[in-house]
């Protein structure tokens, strides 16, 4: 167990005037407020508070940083307030323990809204004084290591969250060591099966690997010295999840994965690091289009090194990185190894957060989006960290997410000249907008005034900047054609009990109509009632009576019937739709939803409300109008078998497709439909249709299935 003094004794180890007595009175505090409380492990409290001090030292955070680590929770888990931190310390400790303080004392009404409120607290709190994520990421890391003391449920929840968001986050800011063990620590309770089995094989390997490293760091050790170079090389195998990705991205199980293990080589200059890149490709063969040059156009997180890969001695691919020892300090720790705090001068504002436009970018997003759903999608697609550098017809540099388009190009510029965006030139030449650029292009956009975007852009677009101004438009467009529609279906309706929507929009009774439904202005109500939201019977009942509506329409119990009618459908395939009672519901196939999973509901002309997963993307053009969306829930006392299907990829092997149909038949699952065909390259494609409870029970099926030995992939298809 880690003590006080062993923490003390690492700070005094990189800061000589570091305030010791400060960080042993918050210990003492955090002991004192957290007395009597146990973790999930029966441990005491206060273990999980050393720990993530003891994290920051690792990482050489200054006094405040390790103070606000001791009191992380007071705040939110006990009866101290922030007044109180401000009174026993300062202001800037109480700011940092605030802004990672939880939203625990608002109602949300799903997780999908708490997380992304959460979310974006700390954010903004991040924005002001970055030392909160640092803290935040100690806090994280040491959560993931005591993992196996909570619920399975539990656990995936934590864990798909920090390989979504926090394992990024570590790795925008270039904390590598961080990001490695956060991705593996997730990806052992997200995929249990597919974890040991991976880990296992890799350890089985171990001496192998050991004896090809030696090898290789002997052959480059030998090349520098006979060139007077001076160096260090090290090699490594690649962390768990990294591996795994690879594999589930070129479709190869983990005997064909050859370039598992990278080499690294530490020089003095960067002059040297130009003269070892020239050694190594006169030694060993390039791979074309395998080199990166991240010391001449650094990364957006500071990370600098040269990348290449070679044909290595035995015939193999492998990755050699080459940097200053500068460089490789920023590459292992990031934003820390910049840390001015450290020096012991703590009078200054840190100014390190300033350099990193990618997080300007989502604190832009964060004042413009309400919808949690999009809020979470912006920080998601803001945080994977591969990057595109191009070039404007004047020279000007430009950063851009892999995958990004001219329509993303445009957005940068102006958003007028992505809204009237018509073409684009790369390199002189004309390409359609869904051209994916690259490294090294230069663009050109080519406009036209009156030109509007199209919604179909939303797939083409890939940054969260782009995507939010399209939905902008949009929603503004969209927004005045539902308001006309709405006014003229309100308007026939109120014709028929004598009135006209022009004489009611004088009356208090249409504005608290308004309000009845949810909203602030009388515009909006009509403006849903044009989507179809919300029908103009439903905007009658509350400006008249029963038995005005009865006596002129002669429609009320009709009406009532069919919203009983619709509430029991919805129901009975057990989902609880909340705020509306007149909408049939339906499923979309699109991504075929299972109980557990997060979902919304979409509301569609003519069709009811269409359910869909959260992450589907053929929702993602609903987005825009918040006033199609519902808010929805499973009912989690009916228990309704739904269809989903899965793909098996596996070796061509004889009984392979007996032990995967068994294994399925074990877990007391029906298998309704199976599609059974081999590929080119000797692999079996088993597609299944199977019958679930929940995504928990899918879960375990897919786990266990990535388990047996000869599968290479297991997959949940969203289609059917």
């Amino acid at each position: 167990m880690i003590r006080i003094g062993d923490i003390l004794e690492k700070v005094r180890g990189y800061n000589q005037k570091a305030d010791l007595e400060l960080i042993n009175r918050a210990y003492v505090f955090s002991a004192k407020a957290h007395a009597g409380h146990v973790r999930q492990s029966g441990e005491p409290y206060l273990t999980h508070p050393l720990q993530v001090a003891d994290i920051l030292a690792d990482m050489k955070m200054d006094v405040t940083t390790i103070v606000a680590g001791f009191l992380h929770d007071t705040v939110e888990d006990t009866d101290i307030t922030r007044e109180d931190l401000a009174a026993s310390f300062n202001e800037e400790i109480a700011f940092l323990v605030d802004g990672l303080t939880k939203i625990s004392q608002l109602e949300f009404k799903t997780k999908v809204q708490r997380q992304a409120e959460n979310l974006r607290r700390m954010m903004i709190s991040m924005a002001q004084d970055i030392r909160v994520i640092m803290v935040k990421l100690a806090d994280r890391l040491h959560n993931m290591r005591t993992l196996q003391h909570l619920d399975p449920e539990k656990q995936a929840k934590i864990a798909q969250e920090t390989l979504e968001i926090y394992a990024p986050l570590a790795n925008r800011l270039g904390i590598s060591w961080i990001q490695a063990e956060l991705e593996d620590l997730s990806f052992q309770y997200l995929y249990p099966e597919a974890y040991r089995t991976l880990r296992q094989k890799v350890i089985q390997r171990r001496k192998e690997y050991d004896a090809y490293i030696e090898k290789v760091i002997g052959i480059l050790t030998k090349v520098l010295n006979e060139h007077s170079i001076n160096g260090e090389v090290t090699g490594r195998t690649k962390n768990l999840w990294s591996l795994y990705n690879k594999m589930q991205r070129q479709g190869l199980p983990f005997e064909q994965i050859y370039d598992l293990i990278a080499f690294r080589i530490i020089v003095k200059s960067i002059r040297d690091c130009y003269g070892v890149l020239g050694i190594i490709h006169s030694i060993f063969k390039p791979i074309p289009g395998r080199f990166k040059d991240y010391i001449g156009v650094p990364k957006s997180n500071r990370y600098q090194s040269l990348h290449t890969t070679v044909i290595g001695p035995i015939g193999e691919r492998m990755e050699i990185q080459i940097r200053t020892r500068e460089m490789h300090q920023t590459a292992e720790d990031g934003i820390a190894s910049h840390w001015r705090y450290k020096t012991g001068d703590e009078s200054q504002p840190d100014e390190e957060m300033k350099r990193f436009k990618w997080f300007k970018h989502i604190l832009e997003e964060l004042k413009e989006v309400e919808d949690p759903r999009e809020l979470m999608e912006t920080v998601r697609t803001d945080l994977y960290p591969d990057e595109v550098y191009v070039f404007t017809p004047k020279g000007e540099v430009k950063e851009f997410p892999l995958g990004a388009t001219p329509i993303d190009f445009a957005y940068s510029i102006h958003t007028d000249v992505g809204n009237q965006c018509v073409g684009a030139k790369v390199n002189g030449r004309m390409v359609p907008l869904k051209y994916v650029i690259k490294n090294g292009d230069v663009l050109e956009i080519i406009t036209s005034k009156g030109h509007k975007p199209s919604k179909d852009w939303l797939k083409i677009a890939v940054t969260s900047s782009a995507k939010s101004k399209i939905r902008a438009f949009i929603k503004k467009e969209e927004r005045e054609r539902s308001l006309k529609i709405g006014e003229e279906l309100l308007d026939r309706e109120l014709r028929r009990m004598g009135s006209t929507l022009k004489k009611m929009r004088k009356t208090e009774a249409m504005e608290k109509a308004a309000t009845g439904f949810g909203f602030h202005k009388v515009e909006d109500l009509i403006a849903t009632v044009g989507f179809g939201k919300y029908s103009p019977r439903q905007v009658m009942t509350r400006l008249f009576s029963e038995e005005e509506l009865e006596k002129i329409l002669g429609e009320q119990e009709e009406t009532l019937t069919l919203a009983r009618k619709s509430r029991e459908k919805a129901r009975r395939e057990g989902i609880v739709v909340d705020g509306v009672e007149d909408l049939m519901v339906r499923f979309a196939h699109c991504c075929n939803p299972l109980p557990g999973d997060d979902v919304v509901g979409i509301v569609t002309r003519g069709r009811g409300i269409s359910v869909h997963t959260v992450d589907c993307p053929n929702i993602e053009a609903a987005r825009y109008d918040r006033d199609r969306i519902v808010d929805i829930h499973w009912d989690e006392k009916i228990k309704i078998p739904r269809t989903v299907r899965i793909r098996v990829t596996s070796e061509d092997v004889k009984g392979i497709l007996s032990e995967i149909t068994g294994l399925i038949s074990s877990k007391n699952i029906n298998i309704t439909h199976a599609d059974i065909r081999t590929s080119s390259d000797d692999k079996a494609i088993n597609n299944f249709e199977v019958e679930v409870q929940d995504v928990r029970q899918l879960r375990d099926l897919l786990n266990s299935l990535s388990g047996l030995s000869g599968v290479i992939s297991v997959e949940r298809l969203r289609t059917r």
